[in-house]
């Protein structure tokens, strides 16, 4: 959940406080134990009853590998009925905490304009992730999405630790809020209606980084969703909050998993440690995707990039806190930048229209807070009336065309 504006000092100062904090004090830690995956069995690691649940982000999975190579055309035309021989639209949701807002009201001004489509595919990242459900399920939830991105406040989200209890936790805040924010939206109901999606073959991905690992992973929201798992749930409602987990200032969200009838724990963190967006991993042969699923004409890929991507000048004063947190929005914004750079490249090279959106310079209101209401709102109109009237999406990254 991060940005390139003042708010990401909110991101950026828990970071650097407890990694300072972290040189000089030393306690024992009331925190539970954990049964860490051991390296050897990385790769052999699953959630129980749901196989593909999730994938490592740099690699194309095996099991979709194998599908592709053993299913016929009535295989395909049977298990993917709502993609099958049919435009396919690809959307990506990044982070940028706050910032989201302008995703949102781009969503509810393109419902409006008349031309928004049904996405072939959603994926998140961040504040992404805890879009993407609604995004992908349709214009039905842009009313919820608006009353999330204009009205909740910091208190909503992390109450903070005080020194003290910070120094003998895994974060410098309580995300206790947003676990009942997450509890609050994510209902049977809701995953009632993404299994439905997810069997006509649409697609749902939310990404998180295995911290143990050190790698990102995407996860299959949709599978899980539609399997006959008991905590599936609770496990979709993990996912969420563990990509929206900031390292440090946020608590990691430890998930259960099994490998030969014995069980361990995985630590998992903001997806934004590892990309800022994606829409899915440069491994995967795509060309060969939608052959096989026949897609009527060439792929759309829309990116919402829920942030700046201008260089903002700021004088630095002469000190290791602010000099560290302009270094790491710095960090995060040119990262996300070339993220942007490799989604383009993936779109050349397997024949998909690249369609690009993210906040104008022009926006010029500053937060009071992480998340400020007012600020929000004003965000969300930004993004509300670009799109009503039709977006004018960016067909390449920031910097790309020469004059």
């Amino acid at each position: 959940m991060n940005t390139s504006k003042p708010t990401s000092m909110w991101r950026s100062l828990p970071r650097v406080t407890a990694c300072l904090m972290a040189l000089f004090i030393t306690g024992c830690a009331s925190l539970p134990e954990r049964h860490a995956l051991p390296l050897e069995l990385t790769n052999k690691a699953g959630i129980p009853g749901i196989p593909e649940a999730r994938f490592w982000a740099d690699e194309w999975p095996k099991f979709s590998i194998k599908r592709l190579e053993t299913f016929k055309n009535e295989d395909y035309q049977r298990n993917y009925p709502g993609i099958y021989k049919k435009p396919h639209n690809y959307l990506a949701i990044s982070g940028g905490g706050a910032n989201g807002a302008f995703g949102a009201g781009l969503f509810a001004g393109w419902t409006a304009s008349g031309t928004r489509p049904e996405f072939t595919m959603v994926t998140g990242i961040s504040t992404g992730a805890l879009t993407a459900p609604f995004a992908f399920l349709g214009s039905d939830y842009d009313d919820i999405l608006k009353e999330v991105y204009t009205t909740t406040s910091t208190k909503d989200i992390a109450i903070n630790r005080n020194i003290f209890a910070a120094a003998l936790s895994d974060s410098m805040a309580d995300t206790e809020p947003l676990k009942k924010l997450i509890a609050k939206l994510i209902t049977n109901e809701l995953i009632d209606k993404i299994v439905k999606e997810h069997k006509r073959g649409r697609r749902l991905f939310v990404g998180t980084v295995n911290l143990d690992a050190g790698r990102s992973v995407i996860w299959n929201i949709g599978a899980i969703a539609a399997s006959d798992s008991p905590r599936k749930l609770e496990l979709i409602r993990e996912v969420l909050r563990a990509s929206a987990a900031i390292p440090v200032a946020f608590p990691p969200v430890v998930i259960s998993v099994e490998v030969n009838g014995k069980h361990y724990d995985e630590m998992h963190v903001d997806g934004g440690t590892g990309t800022q967006v994606f829409v899915y991993p440069a491994a995967v042969d795509w060309r060969k995707i939608t052959k096989k699923l026949k897609v009527k004409g060439k792929p759309k890929v829309y990116v919402i990039r829920n942030s700046f991507l201008d260089p903002d000048y700021r004088g630095v004063k002469r000190s290791v806190l602010p000099i560290a947190s302009r270094s790491i929005d710095s960090l995060i914004r040119t990262q996300g930048i070339g993220d942007l750079y490799q989604i383009y490249a993936l779109s050349k090279r397997d024949g998909n229209d690249f369609n690009l959106a993210y906040i104008p310079s022009t926006f010029t209101e500053i937060p009071t807070e992480g998340f400020d209401p007012v600020y929000m709102k004003k965000l969300y109109k930004l993004g509300y009336e670009s799109a009503i009237n039709g977006y004018q999406w960016k067909k390449e990254p920031p910097g790309f065309k020469l004059k």
